[in-house]
């Protein structure tokens, strides 16, 4: 434990469960006779192992929800890891010019690519998007006002609310039309001497349905600009290429607002662009400098790793044939269904013989879902194993609560979901079937762990 753990972390360990045992063996009045002394090193080892294992650990997420916010979004692709470990590992130019021998810009590794892709004059980035929004509302309307349709007042997740960013970013809201129908003219009402850029919201996380009426980006644009105001959109999922291409809905890219006249889009980086967590902004390169002077961008800059994994992310787009190939992203969201029944051929076996005679295992059709915001009403069938309680078994909820429990504990957590009375492990999120099947094979059974 010494070789370990170190002496010092040892001994206090020792310590503290002598000190234990101190107070057992007096409170029962028994002697030194009655210890055990090779449990006892096992209890010290135990506290010694518990506060190294990490809190962030890997999981299975097998939700259906393949961008989940909480199991940590977007998966990075091997070139972007890559980058990452030499990002870490060794010095950089992060803010140095090699050819001019000078301090350079940390946006410099970014914005020619995100130029390129987006069509855009200027970029910069900051640590996420509601970041982004912040910064951009705190350099254009600080003390000012900002036209926002009623239908667009989002709240994302973790209960961070449009409003209220939009009051620490010092500005005023200013809501226009109804829940679920605005029109150009309500906009135009609004406009006054105070107001500091009409800004546009992608419903990225809901939908409102049935008779609604939105204003088209273009004539929102041209209402900005005859007042000589910036027209800002946050796309809040983004992606960089139309997904209908791989066979998915299209959802509105960065390339598209600008066309639409739109002077600053902001999007995220580890949604379905498939990146690290970050907040990008396109646009007009004059607002952008105005950006980049604000003392809020120091405070939310991105580190060297993040900006290394976005622009190894962003250089894989320079060859959109492979994409689906090498962004682990597109790769999960396109998979056959052919290859989610030939995966559940092979590890239901297993699985059941794991589980035993308290569950009912098979494969089943489901829904897969995006996540984090990007196309909330589109799913994209897929395959699942399906555990259910046998049938006719009592306290058939405690003993599904019981299996997702178990799930959880195992050395790689499983992470499923419960709806319609099963467990569902959703295979589409399954990316390494290897290390799935091996804890099945190697840990202690759902049987000898109890019901």
């Amino acid at each position: 434990m010494i070789d370990r753990f170190g002496r010092s972390a040892t001994t206090v360990a020792l310590r503290n469960e002598l000190a234990a045992l101190r107070a057992t063996l007096g409170a029962a009045k028994a002697g030194a006779g009655d210890v055990d002394v090779e449990a006892l090193v096992r209890r010290v080892e135990t506290a010694l192992i518990e506060p190294m294992r990490p809190s962030l650990r890997r999981v299975f997420n097998l939700t259906g929800t393949m961008l989940h916010t909480n199991l940590g979004r977007a998966l990075l692709a091997r070139e972007a890891i890559e980058a990452v470990v030499l990002a870490a590992a060794e010095p950089s130019n992060l803010e140095f010019e090699l050819a001019k021998g000078r301090r350079g810009e940390r946006d410099d590794h970014l914005e020619s690519w995100l130029t390129r892709l987006t069509g855009a004059e200027a970029a910069t980035v900051v640590n996420n998007n509601a970041a982004a929004l912040l910064i951009v509302l705190n350099t254009f309307a600080l003390r000012r006002e900002v036209p926002v349709s009623r239908g667009e007042l989002i709240e994302i997740g973790g209960s961070f609310r449009l409003p209220e960013i939009m009051t620490r970013a010092g500005c005023r809201l200013c809501e226009v039309g109804t829940t679920n129908r605005t029109h150009l003219e309500d906009f135009a009402e609004a406009i006054g001497k105070r107001t500091g850029l009409i800004l546009r919201v992608h419903a990225s996380n809901y939908a409102i349905q049935g008779f609604t009426a939105t204003v088209p980006e273009a004539e929102l644009a041209a209402l900005a600009h005859r007042h000589s105001l910036p027209f800002v959109v946050d796309l809040g999922s983004g992606t960089l290429i139309d997904l209908a291409r791989y066979g998915l809905e299209h959802e509105p890219t960065p390339t598209e607002s600008l066309r639409h006249g739109a002077d600053l889009v902001t999007f995220s980086g580890d949604k379905l662009l498939g990146g690290p967590q970050a907040g990008i902004i396109v646009g007009r390169k004059a607002l952008i400098e105005r950006i980049r002077r604000n003392p809020l961008k120091r405070a939310l800059r991105l580190d060297k790793m993040t900006i290394a994994a976005l622009a190894a992310t962003l250089r894989l787009y320079a060859d959109p044939d492979r994409l689906a190939e090498r962004l682990p992203t597109l790769r999960v969201l396109t998979r056959p269904i052919a290859e989610l029944e030939a995966m559940a051929r092979r590890l239901e076996p297993a699985l059941a013989a794991y589980l035993g005679d308290s569950a009912i295992v098979d494969a089943a059709p489901c829904q897969s879902q995006i996540g984090s915001g990007a196309l909330p009403v589109y799913t994209v069938p897929s395959l699942a194993l399906r555990i259910r309680p046998p049938t006719g078994w009592r306290g058939a909820s405690t003993t599904l609560a019981r299996l997702t429990e178990h799930l959880r504990g195992l050395p790689i957590p499983v992470i499923g979901r419960i709806v319609r009375g099963a467990l569902w492990l959703d295979l589409r999120g399954l990316t390494d079937e290897d290390a799935f099947a091996a804890q099945f094979a190697h840990a202690p059974s759902a049987r000898e762990g109890g019901r």
